[in-house]
């Protein structure tokens, strides 16, 4: 496949994960709004590093805050595959959370869809789902990298 038409895939999964992050991120004001079965709005500020050669592999840390008061330190780890090759560093990131009832349902694993694309400044957009909980996040960083993959996101507890 030619690098353009490479370019091309990566930049419009990047628009279908953006516009699925939207829709999170509309649901998510929603339930704020009604409070229905005592959802809480959470939000995370991530930094992470990944490489990818087909293979990807990413971690990081980050800080989920919720609207109840709830506050948790927390490791990142990703690992997956697709049609995916760089290296890439995001600092500042941000996530939110929709669906939880408590912090305590937003560690383990998601599945993740992602795509990014960039040659010195990188974007990154990223739609995750757990079950009833689903997480969009977005950052912005340096590197070289292009492509989709799938694979799995996990949160852990910091110790």
């Amino acid at each position: 496949m030619k690098p353009t038409k490479i370019v091309t895939v990566a930049l419009l999964c990047s628009f279908v994960l953006l516009i699925g992050a939207l829709a999170s991120l509309s649901a998510a004001g929603e339930a704020k709004k009604v409070g229905k079965g005592g959802v809480v709005e959470c939000e995370m500020t991530f930094n992470l590093r990944s490489w990818s050669a087909f293979y990807k592999s990413a971690k990081g840390d980050g800080t989920i805050t919720c609207s109840n008061g709830q506050k948790a330190r927390v490791n990142i780890a990703a690992k997956g595959g697709g049609i995916t090759f760089g290296k890439s560093e995001i600092v500042g990131g941000t996530g939110k959370f929709t669906g939880a009832r408590s912090i305590s349902e937003l560690f383990g694993s998601y599945a993740q869809s992602e795509a990014h694309a960039g040659a010195g400044k990188s974007g990154d957009v990223q739609a995750l789902t757990k079950g009833t909980v689903s997480l969009a996040l977005a950052g912005t960083g340096r590197g070289v990298n292009i492509g989709f993959d799938f694979g799995k996101f996990t949160l852990q507890r910091a110790k």
